[in-house]
């Protein structure tokens, strides 16, 4: 029987939430020397992360990305607080090889809600991974941005088609289009809907400030769209672990609208922050 998961690190008072074990899709050799978790956003899944697993794969990763509670084919539940999901991913743990048994990652890469999620479980407990990625976190939600993210989810489910897709984002990979068609068609109407209620006011910023891992913010254009910007950004880096990018002409979905930057720098930031342990431990 899986044991609960007590949540410390949330604005709202400690919970206890039980878990449920997340569907994992996998990039990279199994004997690669370092493992990153890949987090998608609301209303994706596990596969639509692609360009960033098979970019940290690439350069010598083992990559696992994830289906969040209520989302592709991962179970459904009646708990969408962002808790919940930081509880799922702290249930996460590599998968032990005769080369590596720690229970920690690496690397953790969180797009927002993911990063919300993500942000949340490293503050519960830091050595659930040793440095982390948040691609446009939603780390606290304005009524703008809530009316924003809910319009666009009952737009995606109202009309699942390429050609919508497609339409909206002209610069997307083919494969992007198909596979948000693919998330969409595969996540919880409900499990959406009652994400946004769930967290109403959505505010994860005592996890974001209290974060004792080194953690790299890429930020999405404000010119275009962004969730972090102006006083929630400067918030943010006020936490002397914390450092922050914007990928300029981006959207909020980094990773699709500007993916060879986006990749780059998640590549060069967690290659750095290996050469930097590794030197402490010698």
């Amino acid at each position: 029987m899986t044991e609960p998961v007590v949540d410390t690190a949330s604005s709202l008072a400690a919970r206890t939430i039980t878990p449920v074990a997340l569907p994992r899709h996998r990039w990279g050799r199994h004997d690669a020397p370092a493992r990153a978790l890949v987090v998608h956003g609301l209303g994706s899944n596990g596969p639509s992360t692609w360009r960033i697993c098979a970019a940290l794969a690439d350069r010598g990763w083992l990559v696992e990305a994830v289906d969040l509670r209520g989302h592709g084919l991962a179970p459904r539940s009646l708990d969408y607080r962002v808790e919940a999901y930081a509880a799922d991913l702290l249930a996460t743990r590599p998968v032990p090889s005769a080369i590596d048994t720690r229970g920690s990652w690496d690397l953790v890469v969180g797009h927002s809600l993911g990063g919300a999620a993500t942000a949340v479980a490293a503050a519960a407990d830091p050595r659930w991974t040793a440095a982390l990625v948040l691609l446009d976190p939603a780390i606290a939600l304005d009524d703008h941005d809530a009316e924003t993210i809910r319009a666009s989810q009952e737009a995606a489910f109202a009309d699942n088609t390429a050609a919508s897709v497609r339409a909206k984002n002209p610069e997307w990979h083919p494969l992007d289009v198909e596979l948000k068609v693919q998330a969409v068609s595969q996540a919880s109407r409900w499990a959406i809907e009652q994400t946004s209620e769930q967290n109403h006011p959505w505010d994860v910023r005592p996890a974001a400030t209290s974060l004792r891992n080194p953690t790299f913010v890429i930020a999405s254009d404000p010119e275009v769209y962004s969730l972090v910007r102006g006083p929630l950004a400067a918030q943010i880096l006020a936490n002397r672990q914390v450092s922050l990018t914007v990928i300029q002409g981006a959207g909020h979905n980094v990773h699709r609208d500007r993916p060879a930057e986006t990749t780059k720098a998640i590549g060069d930031w967690a290659e750095l922050q290996l050469e930097q342990r590794s030197r402490h431990e010698v």
